[in-house]
């Protein structure tokens, strides 16, 4: 894991206990057996909805998005707000936000 990895269980605290696994070239992170945010590089992305994209969007968030096979590819998780890092009731808000949306998502 990496220092940035590990602070996620920190900012994440009173959200509720994290697990974070290596996948996609970087980390999964997981609450109750369901992935609600990913690392890439670094970067927390949040998984995001109909219901939730906008919230994002407002703040002008960038989309997770990668290369396979030379096209472009993008999966339903937004860059997290900064702000989350360093506020705790900031990071109880989005992370329920997107566990939300990953518990919607898993009940398709």
């Amino acid at each position: 894991m990496s220092e940035y990895t590990d602070h996620l269980h920190e900012v994440f605290a009173q959200f509720g206990p994290i697990q974070a696994r290596r996948m996609f070239g970087g980390h999964g992170i997981f609450h109750d057996g369901l992935m609600f945010a990913l690392v890439s590089d670094e970067t927390l992305y949040l998984k995001a909805d109909d219901q939730c994209r906008g919230a994002f969007e407002t703040l002008g968030l960038p989309r997770f998005a990668y290369t396979k096979q030379g096209k472009p590819v993008s999966l339903s998780y937004y860059q997290a707000p900064e702000e989350i890092l360093e506020d705790p009731e900031a990071a109880v808000e989005w992370a329920r936000r997107s566990f939300e949306a990953a518990l919607r998502a898993r009940g398709r």
